[in-house]
């Protein structure tokens, strides 16, 4: 998942004028907003309180980067047990509105596999509107990561980052 977050904002930065496209950076922050929101989560922490908001692409990036240097280490720092414990679903009344029904309680390890299947659906998003306005959309899927003998993330420099802003 890091992996395919870093090639997606490799080429956001790549493209003249997707870091700036109100379109790309929605989808971007949305996608980060919610593996944020799990992983608060997953810790326990209070998933009302605010998020922060970013003023543009290099900030919104940097934020996204650090969410991988805690959620894949608090997963794996958990026990066989708890993933399988079933969560508090604190979004449960917006939940039921989406799907017409109160929903069913999930595991920990199926939040998880939600999150990343969750961000694929999104980084796909930012892949079509990256084209739309003129960009490269890179190819992150799983399979693809695998054929490259998954290779680590290789997230945008900040030169990079100095000469798109």
């Amino acid at each position: 998942m890091e992996w395919a977050d870093a090639m997606v904002w490799k080429a956001v930065f790549a493209s003249e004028g997707a870091p700036a496209d109100k379109g790309v950076r929605d989808y971007l922050y949305h996608l980060h907003l919610v593996q944020r929101a799990f992983l608060r989560l997953w810790r326990g922490e209070n998933v009302e309180a605010p998020f922060p908001t970013f003023d543009d692409a290099p900030s919104l990036m940097a934020w996204a980067r650090s969410y991988h240097a805690e959620g894949l280490p608090h997963l794996q720092g958990l026990e066989d047990q708890k993933l399988s414990e079933k969560m508090p679903q604190p979004w449960a009344d917006f939940i039921e509105k989406q799907i017409g029904q109160p929903p069913h309680a999930i595991s920990l390890g199926e939040t998880a596999l939600e999150v990343a299947l969750h961000s694929t659906y999104h980084r796909g998003q930012v892949n079509a509107r990256l084209r739309a306005v003129g960009g490269n959309p890179p190819s992150v899927d799983y399979i693809v990561w695998l054929w490259l003998d998954r290779p680590a993330p290789a997230w945008p420099s900040s030169e990079s980052k100095q000469s798109s802003a």
